[in-house]
């Protein structure tokens, strides 16, 4: 049987999602204590694989296994044997048909910059920090050239494994609230730090280097060097994973720390 699990997570601690022999991951915890629960060893497909620092509220994942449990004791049983900064949100007896992975219609991503002269005490590995001035609304306008399917090379990292790097991107919005800066991007699927690299870019328009007639070349020209630099990790946070409605899979109004809404 197919079990789909939501995950939450504080990802400063890890070397990414993904399991890695010789470091520690979100991937590698999680199974390790499904397995103890399952009885069995347990192998996890998943929505995203979020890179080393990056936080998720919405993760999605599955897996295959030979013992039934209530969808409770997959949750409260699970959430046990993990560290505390890992948690299962939710648990949903799924058909063989549901892949957390190819079955995404959309995932989201929320990014939060603390832009203030002072660094952060409480929330320092859960928001990015930029002292400056930055002009919230010339990063929004100029964010809706990225808009739609196009091809994404000039903010794709060096190493990503994908065969194509053209996605359709169907929303990006950047607000400010008090002191904090919010990006928020949803898109059929993304390239390895491509949220983080729009946000590099997109803070050279808002602190006045560059306008949006750059960003329109950079991205026209499809070359990753001519791009900003790659924004920090702390502050990315996986906040959700859209799905077709025939899987029935619980969804939480919970999109990020400080409901910036």
């Amino acid at each position: 049987m197919r079990i789909a699990l939501g995950i939450e997570y504080a990802g400063w601690r890890y070397a990414g999602f993904q399991r890695q022999s010789t470091a520690v991951t979100v991937q590698g915890e999680l199974e390790r204590a499904l397995s103890v629960i399952a009885a069995q060893d347990i192998s996890l497909v998943c929505a995203g694989r979020t890179d080393a620092g990056v936080n998720a509220t919405g993760q999605v994942v599955h897996f295959d296994t030979e013992h039934d449990r209530p969808d409770r004791a997959w949750v409260l049983g699970t959430n046990t044997k993990l560290p505390d900064d890992i948690a299962v949100t939710w648990a949903c007896h799924v058909d063989d048909s549901f892949h957390a992975r190819f079955s995404a219609r959309a995932r989201r991503y929320r990014y939060i910059l603390l832009n203030s002269l002072y660094r952060p005490g409480i929330m320092q590995q859960g928001v990015s920090h930029y002292h400056g001035e930055y002009d919230a609304q010339a990063m929004q306008e100029a964010a809706q050239i990225l808009r739609g399917e196009h091809d994404f090379a000039s903010f794709c990292g060096a190493d990503d494994e994908s065969r194509s790097t053209c996605r359709c991107v169907h929303f990006i919005e950047v607000k400010r609230h008090g002191p904090y800066l919010v990006f928020d991007i949803a898109a059929n699927a993304f390239l390895n730090h491509m949220v983080r690299n729009i946000v590099g870019s997109l803070l050279l328009v808002g602190s006045g280097q560059r306008d949006a007639a750059w960003l329109r070349d950079v991205f026209a020209a499809c070359d990753r060097n001519l791009a900003g630099p790659t924004a920090y990790p702390n502050g990315l946070y996986l906040v959700d994973v859209t799905y077709p409605a025939g899987f029935n899979l619980p969804r939480r109004n919970y999109l990020g720390p400080l409901w910036l809404d």
